[in-house]
């Protein structure tokens, strides 16, 4: 869905505060169903697994957010705090 800028928040689990909003580009291992209220409150998804038919892939389309699944390694590439631009239609 479309293109986004925000700033990363790595996530490696749902455990604890989620501190996020539509600013925000959220960097996750992987997603299931207890990802989903905070799926609903970011402005972007970047995830290491996942296709166009994984469950984060599908949500981030319901919730119409761009998301970039099968990043090997974004959650220790990427930093909490960077600017980054996604694209979900590429």
């Amino acid at each position: 869905v479309g293109q986004v800028e925000g700033t990363i928040r790595v996530m490696r689990s749902i455990n604890g505060a989620v501190n996020v909003d539509r600013d925000t580009i959220l960097v996750v291992p992987y997603t299931d169903s207890g990802w989903m209220p905070v799926l609903a409150r970011v402005g972007g998804l970047i995830a290491e697994v996942g296709g166009r038919l994984s469950h984060g892939a599908i949500v981030a389309r319901e919730y119409r957010i761009p998301a970039v699944m099968d990043v090997t390694h974004a959650t220790e590439i990427l930093q909490d705090g960077q600017r980054v631009r996604i694209d979900g239609q590429q």
